[in-house]
């Protein structure tokens, strides 16, 4: 389950651009919380607590209890919008959870044992289709991240949804029933030489015809 980390934050007043950039130049991050068919809360944020959010994984999927006067508001961080240059946080959305209501959510795939997979350890390659997973989940049931275990994996094997770790009671988004998270490719190099083994061997039984064939009179 994933834990709530708990943020404070300032009450802003003004809506709009201008608003915007009056509390960039104050040094701190304009916000908003939306949702659960309340009124809009206009917030402002440290940008140090901003950078260390995003800094850590699995930031769209983590809980958040945002403090701002009197009021606490249970949120998921929706999304950041950065300056072209600088990269710097400029703007941050949350999404108020309500109770019951089920949220739309990225949870991220942690992938471990990378060191206990035979197909690994011969040269392969994870080739990751999905690094998150778009699920549906009640707010007081969101994971921080699904689990996949490399353990056993040889060349060509697959990890799919039905191999994650912690999808109980999660309902993902996927067209496919039971989609592929990742696979063990092989390397060209490993196809090469696995082609260089089928060419290079004898076709059964050749040796044994070629003996029994009688030599050609002269």
């Amino acid at each position: 389950m994933a834990n709530v980390t708990t943020i404070e934050a300032e009450l802003r007043a003004d809506a709009g651009k201008g608003a915007a950039r009056a509390t960039r130049r104050q040094g701190l991050v304009p916000a908003v919380i939306y949702g659960a068919k309340q009124e809009a809360a206009l917030i402002a944020l440290d940008p140090r607590i901003v950078t260390r959010e995003l800094t850590r994984g699995g930031w769209r999927s983590r809980l958040y209890e945002v403090k701002f006067g009197t009021a606490v508001e249970r949120v998921i961080m929706r999304d950041v919008q950065f300056h072209k240059v600088s990269d710097k946080a400029l703007h941050v959305d949350f999404q108020r959870l309500a109770a019951g209501e089920p949220i739309r959510v990225f949870v991220r795939v942690k992938f471990i044992n990378e060191l206990l997979s035979p197909g690994l350890k011969r040269g392969a390659v994870m080739n990751v289709v999905h690094s998150a997973v778009e699920c549906l989940c009640d707010p007081d049931n969101v994971p921080e991240f699904f689990t996949a275990d490399l353990t056993g994996m040889e060349v060509n094997a697959n990890i799919r949804w039905s191999n994650l770790k912690g999808i109980e009671g999660v309902k993902h988004t996927n067209l496919e029933a039971d989609f592929v998270i990742a696979s063990v490719a092989a390397t060209k190099g490993m196809e090469a030489a696995a082609g260089a083994e089928v060419a290079a061997a004898p076709v059964k039984g050749k040796g044994k015809a070629a003996a029994a064939k009688p030599a050609a009179k002269k």
